[in-house]
């Protein structure tokens, strides 16, 4: 079968991408190993994703954003970070920008289900399901997938969404820097005494780090972070004792608090591609850069990146260029990387600084919020980070 893009992976990134180019007239492939029921009825997984106001006017865009339960939806109107015991904090509040909120947070299975029902019925979008790729070959004639079942297709350019663990990437002999942080994330969800004034919290305690993120209604995210070596004990915490354990070590902000349904636990690693193209072949989303989660920038940078590249191969048609060739996929690499380096390499110098018991750097933990509270030129280009409101 004959197609003009194939895509390896159908995540919220890999399928926002089908549906950014939904306008042109490309043939477009999505190649996925689950079934369609773990694609239109995802299941609950714990995670919250928070997005910018960048991220919510391309899903607005696409027509993901209005197919998302409103009921799902909260609004972060205020952010706090929280070193050690101290309770001195760094502030962010949504009245020192020209928003409502600073960001939404939204269960990851909400819009995971909206991205997948906006590519339904649409002409030039095919998805096949439990398919894999055996194989694939690209030279200058173009690209041939080989599947497990024998099938071969064909295309103009090959995209891989198939996560940070990428076989596409590796099969293309693309380098990545990956980064373990010998931790495990932990995430729940838990209702509590007292209300959250939709007011985010990132804790930063020695030996792990305790992120509160508000929901709807009185219930909050929460997100432990954990030397891998002691997650187990955390998630072996009978009900009692581990609603003690986190209002404790919340300091009973909220009240008392009590967990809701099970915990969750992923391994913590970050990924950063050397580049981001070859040839007739790009990565988008985790398979690029793969972001820990303290900035909350994941699912963000994905969905830019793939919003940015589907406008690159749509101005490389306008120009009457190949939207496949080597100089579309290099703008797309160097702004991508413009973008994607700096966030990065920060985030993970960051978490490294927080994450250290080091006396020097406990000074200047101390200090780092001070400065970003008082300095309001940091300050700004932290929230314009954390909101993306361009």
């Amino acid at each position: 079968m004959d197609f003009d893009v194939i895509i390896i992976g159908s995540g919220p990134v890999g399928l926002s991408f089908a549906r950014s180019l939904s306008d042109t007239d490309l043939r477009i492939c999505v190649l996925e190993q689950s079934n369609v029921l773990s694609l239109s009825k995802p299941k609950y997984d714990g995670r919250e994703v928070a997005l910018t106001h960048l991220s919510k006017k391309i899903m607005s865009e696409l027509e993901i954003w209005n197919r998302i339960d409103p009921q799902s939806i909260s609004y972060i109107k205020e952010a706090k970070v929280l070193n050690g015991l101290s309770p001195y904090s760094l502030h962010f509040n949504h009245q020192e920008t020209t928003e409502d909120a600073l960001g939404h947070l939204i269960p990851n299975h909400e819009i995971k289900s909206a991205v997948y029902e906006s590519i339904m019925d649409i002409e030039n979008i095919t998805l096949f399901t439990e398919t894999k790729v055996e194989q694939f070959n690209i030279n200058d004639e173009g690209v041939t997938v080989k599947l497990d079942n024998g099938d071969a297709l064909t295309a103009d350019l090959l995209i891989a969404a198939d996560g940070r663990l990428s076989n596409a990437r590796r099969a293309m002999g693309i380098p990545s820097e990956v980064k373990d942080f010998g931790k495990t994330v932990i995430v729940c969800k838990m209702e509590h005494e007292l209300g959250h004034n939709n007011t985010a919290y990132e804790c930063f305690h020695y030996g792990r780090t305790l992120a509160v993120l508000p929901m709807v209604g009185q219930c909050s995210s929460i997100v432990i972070t954990i030397s891998s070596n002691k997650a187990k004990q955390v998630l072996d915490m009978n009900e009692g004792d581990f609603n003690e354990d986190i209002q404790t070590r919340f300091r009973y902000k909220l009240g008392e608090m009590k967990i809701i349904g099970k915990k969750y636990s992923y391994p913590l690693f970050a990924s950063h591609a050397d580049y981001f193209h070859s040839e007739r072949f790009a990565l988008i989303g985790d398979v690029a850069v793969g972001m820990h989660p303290v900035t909350a920038h994941g699912f963000n940078l994905g969905l830019r990146g793939a919003y940015n590249l589907s406008k690159i191969i749509k101005k490389a048609q306008l120009s009457n260029q190949k939207y496949y060739s080597a100089d579309t996929l290099v703008e797309y690499n160097r702004k991508h990387q413009m973008v994607t380096r700096p966030l990065y390499y920060g985030t993970n110098l960051i978490v490294d600084l927080y994450n250290s018991d080091r006396i020097t750097a406990k000074i200047l933990r101390r200090l780092a919020l001070r400065f970003g509270n008082n300095f309001w030129p940091v300050k700004k280009l932290i929230m314009n980070q954390l909101t993306e409101k361009h």
